[in-house]
């Protein structure tokens, strides 16, 4: 049982429990990455059917990475990550998710290196996941979609005064993202930092909040390598409701933003692969190829 400063956060006796008695899964109608694309947008929450894009918005998210056209960039930071598992606050459901929040008023729980000048405080963590696991993440990689997407939400206490006052600018936020795969195991202790995957390969761009109001304020750190949750986990995610009390009830299932154009941007690896960053004096950047 995973436990928040006394909060009981996840039923995870229940869900070993249930592991032992396996429910029926669903036959997936299509296993391939180009069905998956054409149906994970079949029936979008409504907080998406009206705001696909942001008049004049160029750096919107999420976007499908692209291995081959990311580049590797030496001169990104390894990502260090300090979380202290006292500043956990609450959990609560905003209608389209869940979030943890955190006690952000000093530099317990931050972030620091990778593409971020500054320290970047934790302020909440939530997820988006699909109605089966063939989408969920809104994020994809080379239109690979996975089960669930984790988003740890920070802020930059460093240039802005408040949460609110940092997700309106620009390099306000820093937003890690996490893939989530299909897997029998379950979380010990709580900490965030067990949220991490071992690897610590990322890539980073430029983007925004993928839900109103879409304010171009994030930089995007999305983990190479995806952590694995119980299968029985992502069915007690898609238990929650989208409705309140006394409402007809909807499961809280495909509660991600639908794909933005890159447009522009440069998608940046920390880890080498078939392109190079060169960071030339003058603030030119060019590309070559590298022989394996």
């Amino acid at each position: 049982m995973v436990v928040l400063n006394n909060l009981k956060v996840f039923p995870y006796k229940l869900l070993w429990k249930m592991t032992q008695n396996q429910r029926s899964v669903p036959v997936r109608p299509c296993s391939l990455y180009t069905c998956t694309y054409k149906t994970r947008n079949r029936a979008i929450h409504p907080l998406w059917q009206s705001l696909d894009v942001v008049p004049g918005g160029d750096r919107q998210s999420p976007i499908n990475i692209r291995w081959r056209d990311s580049i590797y960039d030496p001169c990104l930071k390894p990502l260090k990550i300090h979380y202290d598992p006292s500043t956990c606050l609450h959990l609560w459901n905003n209608g389209y998710s869940f979030l943890v929040e955190f006690e952000d008023s000093t530099d317990k729980s931050v972030i620091r290196g990778g593409p971020l000048e500054n320290n970047y405080r934790l302020k909440q963590f939530h997820f988006h996941w699909g109605a089966i696991n063939d989408w969920g993440s809104e994020h994809t990689v080379d239109s690979k979609c996975y089960p669930a997407e984790l988003h740890l939400v920070h802020w930059n206490a460093v240039k802005y005064k408040s949460f609110e006052d940092a997700a309106m600018e620009e390099n306000g936020l820093a937003v890690i993202g996490v893939f989530l795969k299909d897997s029998l195991i379950e979380f010990g202790t709580f900490d965030p930092a067990c949220l991490m995957p071992a690897c610590p390969d990322f890539w980073t761009y430029s983007g925004s909040l993928t839900t109103p109001p879409l304010s171009e304020s994030v930089t995007w750190i999305i983990k190479k390598q995806p952590i694995e949750v119980d299968h029985n986990q992502l069915e007690e995610f898609r238990m929650l409701l989208f409705t309140s009390a006394g409402e007809k009830e909807k499961r809280m299932v495909d509660n991600f933003r639908p794909l933005q154009p890159l447009m522009n941007r440069t998608v940046r690896s920390s880890f080498h692969h078939d392109h190079i960053l060169n960071l030339q004096k003058g603030g030119k950047q060019q590309t070559h190829h590298v022989t394996p």
